[in-house]
C-alpha cells in the first residue's frame, strides 16, 4: 500500500529557546576611551586626598589640617573614603562598555551571573551623569566666576590642586557619552513594518 505524499506532513520547526538573548553590538570605540578617560580622570584628585589623608601637607599649615581638616582624625578616615568611593564610582562607567555590564560578574552574592537590566543601567548612569555634571563642571565655574575663597595655599601649592581637579570637570559629560552609547546599542530592534496582502472579494 502506497502513502500519497501530498499528505504527509512536515515536522514544526523548533522555536527558539525563551532564553537566548538577542545579540548586542560590540561597544564603539570612542565610547571605549570615554570610560576609560572617565576612570583616569578621576585620579589625580584621589591621589591628592590620599597623600593629604597620610600626613603629607601640600601646603597646609599644621593649624589648618587639625582644626578645618581635621588631620589626623575623623577628617583622615573620611578622604580615604572619599578617594575610594570615588574610583570605585568611576570604575562602574567601564561596566558600560564591558562584557560585566551585561551580565554581573558571578562573585558578586545573590545577583552573580544575572543578566543587567539595560533600563536600571541606563537610569542610574544618566542620573548619575547629571548629578556629577552639575556638582563637578556647573558649580566650580560658578565658584570661579563669582564666589571668592579664601585658601590657606598659595603659588604652586594652590596650582597643583586646581591642576588635580581640574579633570573632574570632564567626569559627568564623558559619563552621559557613555550612558548614550550603551542606551543604543541595547534599544529594542525596530521591526519592520510588514505589508498586508489586499483580500479579493469572493465571487459569487
Amino acid at each position: 500500500m502506497s502513502i500519497d505524499d501530498s499528505t504527509a506532513t512536515t515536522p514544526a520547526p523548533t522555536p527558539a529557546p525563551a532564553s537566548a538573548a538577542r545579540a548586542v553590538p560590540p561597544p564603539e570605540a570612542w565610547a571605549v576611551r570615554a570610560a576609560r578617560l572617565a576612570v583616569a580622570c578621576v585620579l589625580p584628585s584621589s591621589l591628592w586626598r590620599v597623600a593629604l589623608a597620610l600626613g603629607v601637607p601640600l601646603g597646609f599649615s599644621a593649624g589648618v589640617l587639625r582644626e578645618e581638616l581635621h588631620s589626623p582624625g575623623w577628617g583622615t578616615a573620611y578622604m580615604l573614603g572619599l578617594s575610594l568611593l570615588s574610583e570605585a564610582l568611576a570604575f562602574l562607567t567601564l561596566g558600560l562598555v564591558r562584557p560585566w555590564g551585561e551580565v554581573m560578574p558571578r562573585w558578586i552574592p545573590v545577583l552573580g551571573g544575572r543578566r543587567v537590566v539595560p533600563r536600571a543601567a541606563v537610569t542610574a548612569a544618566a542620573t548619575g551623569a547629571v548629578l556629577l555634571s552639575l556638582l563637578f563642571t556647573l558649580l566650580p565655574v560658578v565658584q570661579i566666576l563669582f564666589v571668592h575663597v579664601e585658601h590657606d595655599l598659595h603659588g604652586g601649592r594652590l596650582w597643583l590642586m586646581r591642576a588635580c581637579y581640574l579633570p573632574l570637570v570632564a567626569w559627568g559629560p564623558l559619563l552621559a557619552a557613555v550612558t548614550v552609547s550603551y542606551h543604543r546599542r541595547h534599544r529594542p530592534p525596530q521591526l519592520p513594518a510588514t505589508a498586508v496582502p489586499p483580500v479579493c472579494p469572493v465571487g459569487r
